[in-house]
């Protein structure tokens, strides 16, 4: 009997790519396993929300800024018309001169306060970290919050500073503390740096405790005095965070709002704005969304110069 040997089949190529995609598999794999592209890949989905919710409304305020658009009507190019004209407005110039000195004056105050809060803090003491956490609170509280408190504070009628100096017999009258344009603006500043103030105690802190203790042993063996242990070990150890710190607070101060807001509005008669505000005066309480806009973008150079000056740095650092 002669046995029938197997019939050998040939697939077809037809055949052959309806079989699994193993190369596809292989390659979506490799893609994952390599650290550039798997960077890539997860970095997709910020700079998708990136350009949807900032990057849409940043060119969208640079038109409007060349545009004569209102509320309601989008207007016409008119190019750089805006910009000149708030080169000629007296309120815009006192509302740059407030922004400088808002935001350049209180960064100091803030720095020295925060470090000795945080050379404090560094100590050894009882109850230590409830202490470290109750100073973080004027940070943490909303800033509405804690505003509208300071707002009670100089009420010109209730004013509890007031009452007080006057039962020192130091004032006959009470104090009208947002009333005046040369003193809200030191209210506004003196608000700002009690805000500010356990922002750099916390960073500095963290600085502080980064120092290595055997630099500090070593020195004093040497003979140094605690000033000359702070000035030569502890102070190259922490001027990087205290820069850092500097430069985040300048750039959030230039671009705040709701504390000169809900204090003065900008008022009395205008002597209290800053960008944020004279750009929401003018843009939405008085419609004219062109020209705010222009206002707001007035902030763009400022803060790119800071926001540069940190990334040198920690480049250089890296």
């Amino acid at each position: 009997m002669e046995v029938s040997k197997p019939l050998a089949i040939e697939l077809s190529p037809a055949a052959n790519s309806a079989s699994p995609p193993g190369g596809i598999l292989a390659w979506a794999k490799n893609l994952l396993e390599r650290q550039a592209s798997l960077g890539i890949i997860l970095m997709i989905p910020g700079a998708l929300l990136l350009m949807v919710f900032m990057a849409y409304p940043f060119f969208l305020g640079i038109w409007l800024s060349m545009s004569d658009s209102m509320i309601g009507r989008m207007g016409r190019f008119i190019g750089l018309r805006n910009f000149v004209d708030l080169l000629s407005d007296s309120i815009f110039l006192q509302t740059t001169r407030n922004t400088f000195t808002y935001g350049l004056i209180t960064v100091p105050f803030k720095a020295v306060l925060g470090l000795g809060l945080a050379l404090t803090l560094n100590n050894r003491m009882r109850f230590s970290n409830p202490a470290r956490a109750a100073v973080m609170m004027p940070w943490i509280v909303p800033t509405a919050l804690s505003t509208l408190g300071w707002f009670l504070i100089f009420d010109p009628v209730f004013s509890p500073i007031s009452w007080l100096l006057k039962q020192m017999g130091i004032i006959q009258k009470n104090i009208n503390f947002l009333g005046d344009p040369g003193l809200a603006i030191a209210m506004l500043c003196l608000v700002n740096i009690w805000r500010g103030i356990p922002f750099f105690g916390v960073t500095i802190l963290a600085g502080l405790q980064a120092v290595p203790q055997e630099l500090h042993e070593a020195a004093a063996i040497d003979g140094a005095n605690a000033w000359h242990r702070f000035r030569h070990v502890t102070i190259p150890y922490i001027k990087g965070v205290v820069l850092i710190a500097s430069l985040l607070s300048i750039i959030w101060t230039f671009a705040d709002f709701q504390l000169i807001y809900i204090l003065t509005k900008g008022g009395p008669a205008n002597q209290t704005h800053i960008f944020g505000t004279y750009a929401y005066q003018i843009g939405l309480s008085a419609t004219e969304i062109g020209m705010g806009a222009a206002i707001a973008l007035y902030m763009f150079p400022i803060l790119s110069v800071f926001a540069m000056l940190l990334l040198i740095y920690l480049r250089k650092e890296d």
